[in-house]
Protein backbone atom coordinates (compact mmCIF):
# COMPACT_ATOMS: atom_id res chain seq x y z
CA UNK A 1 0.00 0.00 0.00
CA UNK A 2 1.40 3.02 -1.23
CA UNK A 3 1.59 6.29 0.75
CA UNK A 4 -0.80 8.26 -1.58
CA UNK A 5 -4.01 5.23 -0.82
CA UNK A 6 -3.54 6.60 3.12
CA UNK A 7 -6.88 8.31 4.26
CA UNK A 8 -6.66 11.86 5.94
CA UNK A 9 -8.89 12.49 9.02
CA UNK A 10 -12.10 14.06 7.66
CA UNK A 11 -11.39 17.85 9.23
CA UNK A 12 -13.35 19.64 7.04
CA UNK A 13 -16.70 17.20 7.90
CA UNK A 14 -15.97 17.00 11.33
CA UNK A 15 -13.98 19.91 12.54
CA UNK A 16 -12.31 19.65 15.54
CA UNK A 17 -13.91 21.34 19.05
CA UNK A 18 -12.28 24.78 20.15
CA UNK A 19 -12.59 26.00 23.42
CA UNK A 20 -12.34 29.62 24.14
CA UNK A 21 -9.67 31.14 24.64
CA UNK A 22 -6.91 28.61 24.14
CA UNK A 23 -7.16 24.99 23.27
CA UNK A 24 -7.80 23.88 27.23
CA UNK A 25 -10.51 25.92 27.85
CA UNK A 26 -9.33 27.42 30.98
CA UNK A 27 -11.78 29.78 31.05
CA UNK A 28 -15.08 27.83 30.38
CA UNK A 29 -13.96 25.57 32.78
CA UNK A 30 -13.63 27.89 35.28
CA UNK A 31 -16.95 29.46 34.59
CA UNK A 32 -18.97 26.07 34.47
CA UNK A 33 -17.54 24.77 37.65
CA UNK A 34 -18.33 27.64 39.78
CA UNK A 35 -21.72 28.66 37.59
CA UNK A 36 -23.32 29.18 40.96
CA UNK A 37 -21.31 31.59 42.38
CA UNK A 38 -21.68 33.15 39.15
CA UNK A 39 -24.98 33.69 39.54
CA UNK A 40 -24.64 34.86 42.92
CA UNK A 41 -22.79 37.57 41.57
CA UNK A 42 -24.71 38.59 39.13
CA UNK A 43 -27.53 38.88 41.22
CA UNK A 44 -25.88 40.90 43.31
CA UNK A 45 -24.79 43.34 40.69
CA UNK A 46 -28.33 43.15 39.62
CA UNK A 47 -30.15 44.04 43.17
CA UNK A 48 -27.09 46.94 43.84
CA UNK A 49 -28.38 48.42 40.34
CA UNK A 50 -32.07 48.04 40.63
CA UNK A 51 -31.66 49.81 44.20
CA UNK A 52 -29.75 52.61 42.42
CA UNK A 53 -32.20 53.02 40.27
CA UNK A 54 -35.12 53.29 42.36
CA UNK A 55 -32.93 55.88 44.39
CA UNK A 56 -32.37 57.96 41.59
CA UNK A 57 -36.25 57.66 40.40
CA UNK A 58 -39.18 56.46 42.02
CA UNK A 59 -37.36 56.53 45.38
CA UNK A 60 -36.86 59.92 45.93
CA UNK A 61 -40.29 61.80 44.53
CA UNK A 62 -41.53 61.80 48.05
CA UNK A 63 -38.77 63.42 49.26
CA UNK A 64 -37.94 65.37 46.56
CA UNK A 65 -41.44 67.17 47.02
CA UNK A 66 -41.02 67.44 50.62
CA UNK A 67 -37.98 69.54 49.74
CA UNK A 68 -39.42 71.70 47.08
CA UNK A 69 -42.42 72.42 49.47
CA UNK A 70 -40.45 72.57 53.00
CA UNK A 71 -36.60 72.54 52.29
CA UNK A 72 -34.03 70.50 53.95
CA UNK A 73 -36.17 70.26 57.01
CA UNK A 74 -39.44 68.53 55.12
CA UNK A 75 -37.39 66.24 53.52
CA UNK A 76 -35.95 65.64 56.89
CA UNK A 77 -39.46 65.02 58.19
CA UNK A 78 -40.45 62.73 55.33
CA UNK A 79 -37.28 60.41 55.94
CA UNK A 80 -37.81 60.41 59.38
CA UNK A 81 -41.40 59.10 58.51
CA UNK A 82 -40.27 56.41 56.40
CA UNK A 83 -42.50 57.40 53.79
CA UNK A 84 -42.13 55.52 50.46
CA UNK A 85 -44.98 56.02 47.63
CA UNK A 86 -43.26 53.37 45.02
CA UNK A 87 -41.76 51.17 47.16
CA UNK A 88 -42.97 50.92 50.92
CA UNK A 89 -41.35 47.21 52.01
CA UNK A 90 -38.13 49.31 51.57
CA UNK A 91 -38.49 51.65 54.00
CA UNK A 92 -37.67 56.18 53.76
CA UNK A 93 -35.33 56.75 50.93
CA UNK A 94 -32.95 58.09 53.53
CA UNK A 95 -32.54 54.50 54.96
CA UNK A 96 -32.68 53.01 51.60
CA UNK A 97 -29.70 54.65 50.34
CA UNK A 98 -27.02 53.31 52.57
CA UNK A 99 -28.19 49.70 51.33
CA UNK A 100 -26.22 49.57 48.37
CA UNK A 101 -23.08 50.52 50.19
CA UNK A 102 -23.68 47.84 52.90
CA UNK A 103 -23.95 45.14 49.90
CA UNK A 104 -20.70 46.09 48.46
CA UNK A 105 -19.01 45.65 52.05
CA UNK A 106 -20.76 42.28 52.13
CA UNK A 107 -19.75 41.11 48.91
CA UNK A 108 -16.23 42.08 49.68
CA UNK A 109 -15.92 39.44 52.52
CA UNK A 110 -17.87 36.99 49.92
CA UNK A 111 -15.45 37.25 47.51
CA UNK A 112 -12.89 36.59 49.62
CA UNK A 113 -14.92 33.55 51.25
CA UNK A 114 -15.18 31.99 47.84
CA UNK A 115 -12.01 32.73 46.93
CA UNK A 116 -10.83 30.70 49.55
CA UNK A 117 -13.02 27.79 49.64
CA UNK A 118 -14.57 26.94 46.42
CA UNK A 119 -12.46 28.13 43.95
CA UNK A 120 -8.86 27.35 45.82
CA UNK A 121 -9.11 24.78 49.02
CA UNK A 122 -11.71 22.49 47.76
CA UNK A 123 -10.09 21.40 44.64
CA UNK A 124 -7.28 21.46 46.34
CA UNK A 125 -8.57 19.12 49.28
CA UNK A 126 -10.37 16.81 46.76
CA UNK A 127 -7.70 16.76 44.50
CA UNK A 128 -9.07 18.03 41.54
CA UNK A 129 -6.50 20.79 41.18
CA UNK A 130 -3.69 17.98 41.25
CA UNK A 131 -5.61 16.09 38.41
CA UNK A 132 -5.66 19.06 36.03
CA UNK A 133 -2.07 19.88 36.63
CA UNK A 134 -1.92 15.95 35.21
CA UNK A 135 -2.98 17.50 32.19
CA UNK A 136 -1.70 19.82 30.27
CA UNK A 137 -2.75 22.22 32.51
CA UNK A 138 0.39 23.46 34.28
CA UNK A 139 -0.22 24.94 38.36
CA UNK A 140 0.80 28.43 37.30
CA UNK A 141 -1.91 28.70 34.21
CA UNK A 142 -4.39 27.13 36.43
CA UNK A 143 -3.68 29.47 39.63
CA UNK A 144 -3.64 32.19 36.39
CA UNK A 145 -7.29 31.48 35.20
CA UNK A 146 -8.72 31.35 38.62
CA UNK A 147 -7.48 34.78 39.49
CA UNK A 148 -8.27 36.31 36.46
CA UNK A 149 -11.61 35.27 35.50
CA UNK A 150 -12.93 36.18 38.84
CA UNK A 151 -11.25 39.45 39.05
CA UNK A 152 -12.07 40.39 35.62
CA UNK A 153 -15.90 39.79 37.28
CA UNK A 154 -15.20 41.72 40.33
CA UNK A 155 -13.59 44.64 39.03
CA UNK A 156 -16.65 44.96 36.22
CA UNK A 157 -19.20 44.26 38.32
CA UNK A 158 -17.76 46.92 41.29
CA UNK A 159 -17.04 49.46 38.91
CA UNK A 160 -20.42 49.14 37.39
CA UNK A 161 -21.94 50.02 40.94
CA UNK A 162 -19.34 52.76 41.95
CA UNK A 163 -19.98 54.64 38.75
CA UNK A 164 -23.75 54.20 39.74
CA UNK A 165 -23.47 55.53 42.91
CA UNK A 166 -21.59 58.37 42.68
CA UNK A 167 -24.21 59.42 40.28
CA UNK A 168 -27.02 59.07 42.81
CA UNK A 169 -25.10 60.39 44.98
CA UNK A 170 -24.31 63.67 42.78
CA UNK A 171 -28.31 63.78 42.02
CA UNK A 172 -29.65 63.16 45.09
CA UNK A 173 -27.69 63.64 48.28
CA UNK A 174 -29.85 66.89 49.31
CA UNK A 175 -32.18 64.83 50.58
CA UNK A 176 -30.57 62.61 52.77
CA UNK A 177 -30.17 63.39 56.85
CA UNK A 178 -27.17 65.09 58.15
CA UNK A 179 -24.60 63.12 60.09
CA UNK A 180 -22.20 60.66 59.66
CA UNK A 181 -24.47 58.20 57.39
CA UNK A 182 -23.64 60.84 54.33
CA UNK A 183 -20.10 61.18 54.98
CA UNK A 184 -19.54 57.70 55.36
CA UNK A 185 -20.54 57.26 51.30
CA UNK A 186 -18.83 60.14 50.38
CA UNK A 187 -15.66 58.95 51.62
CA UNK A 188 -16.06 55.16 50.79
CA UNK A 189 -17.69 54.81 47.31
CA UNK A 190 -15.44 55.10 44.94
CA UNK A 191 -11.80 53.61 43.82
CA UNK A 192 -10.95 51.85 47.09
CA UNK A 193 -14.13 50.11 46.58
CA UNK A 194 -13.11 47.96 43.40
CA UNK A 195 -9.93 47.70 45.15
CA UNK A 196 -11.18 46.31 48.59
CA UNK A 197 -12.75 43.88 46.74
CA UNK A 198 -10.14 42.78 44.88
CA UNK A 199 -7.86 42.70 47.82
CA UNK A 200 -10.49 40.17 48.91
CA UNK A 201 -9.98 37.61 46.11
CA UNK A 202 -5.98 37.47 46.43
CA UNK A 203 -5.93 37.26 50.11
CA UNK A 204 -8.55 34.26 49.69
CA UNK A 205 -6.61 32.41 47.14
CA UNK A 206 -3.29 33.25 49.51
CA UNK A 207 -5.13 31.64 52.25
CA UNK A 208 -6.59 28.83 50.32
CA UNK A 209 -2.88 27.78 48.98
CA UNK A 210 -1.30 27.99 52.73
CA UNK A 211 -4.25 26.32 54.63
CA UNK A 212 -5.42 23.66 51.92
CA UNK A 213 -7.97 22.84 53.78
CA UNK A 214 -11.79 24.02 53.11
CA UNK A 215 -13.64 25.02 56.33
CA UNK A 216 -10.17 26.51 57.90
CA UNK A 217 -9.46 28.71 54.84
CA UNK A 218 -13.47 30.08 55.09
CA UNK A 219 -12.78 31.06 58.54
CA UNK A 220 -9.51 32.90 58.09
CA UNK A 221 -10.73 34.43 54.92
CA UNK A 222 -13.62 35.64 55.54
CA UNK A 223 -12.17 37.07 58.89
CA UNK A 224 -9.06 38.83 57.47
CA UNK A 225 -11.22 40.26 55.05
CA UNK A 226 -13.64 41.90 57.58
CA UNK A 227 -11.06 42.94 59.59
CA UNK A 228 -9.15 45.15 56.26
CA UNK A 229 -12.66 46.42 55.38
CA UNK A 230 -13.33 47.55 59.25
CA UNK A 231 -9.38 49.06 59.64
CA UNK A 232 -10.16 50.68 55.90
CA UNK A 233 -13.41 52.28 57.42
CA UNK A 234 -11.39 54.13 60.14
CA UNK A 235 -8.14 54.71 58.05
CA UNK A 236 -6.72 58.21 57.14
CA UNK A 237 -8.54 60.79 57.59
CA UNK A 238 -8.68 59.03 61.03
CA UNK A 239 -12.68 58.60 62.82
CA UNK A 240 -12.91 58.26 66.64
CA UNK A 241 -11.68 60.71 68.58
CA UNK A 242 -9.41 62.44 65.84
CA UNK A 243 -10.52 64.79 63.39
CA UNK A 244 -13.14 63.78 61.04
CA UNK A 245 -12.87 64.61 57.14
CA UNK A 246 -14.61 68.14 56.00
CA UNK A 247 -17.86 67.28 54.11
CA UNK A 248 -19.24 70.82 52.90
CA UNK A 249 -22.87 71.52 52.64
CA UNK A 250 -24.73 74.64 50.82
CA UNK A 251 -27.95 74.75 52.51
CA UNK A 252 -30.36 77.86 51.44
CA UNK A 253 -33.39 79.08 51.06
CA UNK A 254 -34.09 81.01 47.83
CA UNK A 255 -36.69 84.25 49.05
CA UNK A 256 -39.03 85.92 46.71
CA UNK A 257 -36.51 88.62 45.67
CA UNK A 258 -34.00 85.74 44.43
CA UNK A 259 -31.78 86.09 47.60
CA UNK A 260 -30.56 83.09 49.46
CA UNK A 261 -30.92 83.25 53.31
CA UNK A 262 -30.28 80.66 55.93
CA UNK A 263 -32.71 77.85 55.59
CA UNK A 264 -35.41 78.95 58.55
CA UNK A 265 -35.93 75.25 59.52
CA UNK A 266 -39.96 75.91 59.02
CA UNK A 267 -41.23 72.77 58.40
CA UNK A 268 -44.34 72.41 57.40
CA UNK A 269 -45.29 75.77 58.84
CA UNK A 270 -46.93 77.78 55.78
CA UNK A 271 -47.02 80.73 57.68
CA UNK A 272 -43.35 80.98 59.00
CA UNK A 273 -42.10 80.28 55.37
CA UNK A 274 -44.33 83.02 54.01
CA UNK A 275 -42.67 85.35 56.97
CA UNK A 276 -39.45 84.59 55.52
CA UNK A 277 -40.96 85.44 52.28
CA UNK A 278 -39.37 81.78 51.34
CA UNK A 279 -39.93 80.55 47.33
CA UNK A 280 -37.71 77.35 47.49
CA UNK A 281 -34.41 75.81 48.36
CA UNK A 282 -30.99 74.89 47.34
CA UNK A 283 -29.12 72.01 49.19
CA UNK A 284 -26.09 70.13 48.17
CA UNK A 285 -22.97 68.70 49.38
CA UNK A 286 -19.81 69.90 48.26
CA UNK A 287 -17.09 68.10 46.91
CA UNK A 288 -14.56 67.61 49.76
CA UNK A 289 -10.78 68.40 49.38
CA UNK A 290 -9.97 65.26 51.40
CA UNK A 291 -12.14 62.64 49.40
CA UNK A 292 -9.55 61.90 46.05
CA UNK A 293 -6.20 61.68 48.42
CA UNK A 294 -8.24 59.17 50.71
CA UNK A 295 -9.02 57.23 47.64
CA UNK A 296 -6.30 57.36 45.97
CA UNK A 297 -4.04 56.52 49.26
CA UNK A 298 -6.52 53.72 50.08
CA UNK A 299 -6.49 52.34 46.55
CA UNK A 300 -2.47 52.51 46.13
CA UNK A 301 -2.51 50.44 49.68
CA UNK A 302 -5.54 47.91 48.35
CA UNK A 303 -4.08 47.27 45.13
CA UNK A 304 0.06 46.50 46.52
CA UNK A 305 -1.24 44.49 48.99
CA UNK A 306 -2.80 42.57 46.17
CA UNK A 307 -0.09 42.31 43.81
CA UNK A 308 1.74 41.17 47.13
CA UNK A 309 -0.59 38.28 48.05
CA UNK A 310 -0.52 37.46 44.20
CA UNK A 311 3.13 37.12 44.10
CA UNK A 312 3.27 35.26 47.18
CA UNK A 313 0.64 33.29 45.73
CA UNK A 314 2.70 32.06 43.04
CA UNK A 315 5.55 31.55 45.38
CA UNK A 316 3.55 29.04 47.54
CA UNK A 317 1.88 27.64 44.71
CA UNK A 318 5.98 26.50 43.45
CA UNK A 319 6.12 23.89 46.02
CA UNK A 320 4.06 21.90 43.97
CA UNK A 321 6.06 22.11 40.67
CA UNK A 322 9.27 20.16 41.93
CA UNK A 323 6.93 17.30 42.38
CA UNK A 324 5.15 17.18 39.15
CA UNK A 325 8.54 17.95 37.34
CA UNK A 326 9.96 15.21 38.77
CA UNK A 327 7.37 12.75 38.02
CA UNK A 328 7.37 14.07 34.65
CA UNK A 329 11.60 13.25 33.89
CA UNK A 330 11.38 9.89 35.93
CA UNK A 331 8.44 8.62 33.34
CA UNK A 332 10.45 9.85 30.74
CA UNK A 333 13.49 7.97 32.11
CA UNK A 334 12.29 4.87 32.69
Amino acid sequence: MSTATLKRPDTEAHPPRRTLPGPDGLVWTVLRLHRTALWMWLGYVVISVGLLLWLWGPGSSAAQQAFDAFGYSGAQDNAFRGLSDSLPLLGSFDSVFYNPLSLTRIAAVAVAVFAAGPLIARELESGTAQLAWTQSVSPARWLAAKLAVPALLITVGTGLVVALYRLVWDGRNHLLVAGIGPRDIAFSVGPATVANALFGLAFGVLVALVVRRTLPALAVAGIGQYLAGALRGNSWPFQGNYQQPELPVHNKAITSGGAEITDPGCYEDLKCLARHHVTGFTRHYLPSPDYWPRQLTETGILLGLTVLAVVAAFLVLRRYQPRRAAKVTKEATA
